[in-house]
């Protein structure tokens, strides 16, 4: 027949991926992430029994991927409270098995119905990626615009800090000065460069000189006490 009937895409529960969990007896090697069902058969050194891994075999720990909680409470698949960075790096996670291992199913529960379609809580979580990509672009923009400076200490309370055109994993054909960036609402800073030709930047409300240093200094002093 012309008309093929497309494959349907395999379904699992709980119990059925549970089966899979590597040990002598199970039926093979799989985990979920997100719902999305991999064969992980190929990197038995990593997620068969011993392996550093071994703790998602067999389940949907997504949670643990990015909490670094390993716990029985921390295995699960259960996303509430994360933040969109956190959300944003599950979901590289996922394209790293999408990439790397073969997929064979859905698990059917929290991220798909029983008829393997994406649920609300999936949605949700989408939702919360989109805002994490929007904060990882800003922040990227903001690290091209603002790159973090060099630094050397001396001992624990001082050292310098300096520009130079790389700093921060930034190439560019400027240095410019050492300023304390701080981020709104935060007493927090970190040291960027700024561009000296820059008058909006420089006068920004977020940024601050190092004391005992010159305003057009491409180095300054730093003492912690």
């Amino acid at each position: 027949m012309n008309d093929r009937r497309k494959e349907e895409v395999r379904l699992l529960g709980e119990n059925d991926l549970s089966l899979y969990n590597g040990e002598s007896d199970s039926n093979g090697l799989y985990l979920s992430v997100l719902g999305q069902v991999f064969d992980v058969s190929r990197g038995r050194e990593h997620y068969g029994p011993g392996g550093g891994y071994h703790l998602f075999a067999g389940k949907d720990a997504s949670r643990a991927f990015v909490t670094g909680d390993f716990s029985e409470t921390g295995q699960t698949d259960d996303l509430s409270g994360l933040s969109p960075e956190q959300i944003v790096a599950l979901f590289d996670w996922l394209a790293f098995y999408q990439k790397e291992y073969k997929p064979v199913g859905r698990l059917i529960g929290r991220y798909y119905s029983e008829n393997g379609e994406p649920t609300t809580a999936l949605r949700e979580v989408e939702e919360i990626l989109a805002e994490g990509l929007k904060l990882k672009a800003e922040a990227q923009a903001q690290n091209k615009r603002f790159p973090s400076c060099n630094s050397a200490w001396s001992d624990a309370s001082s050292g310098r800090v300096w520009c130079s055109t790389m700093s921060g994993g930034v190439h560019r054909s400027w240095v410019g000065v050492p300023r304390k960036l701080f981020s709104p609402g935060s007493s927090g800073f970190r040291c960027v460069c700024v561009q000296s030709e820059d008058p909006t930047a420089l006068n920004s409300p977020l940024l601050k000189e190092y004391e005992d240093c010159p305003s057009l200094a491409e180095s300054c002093p730093v003492n912690t006490l």
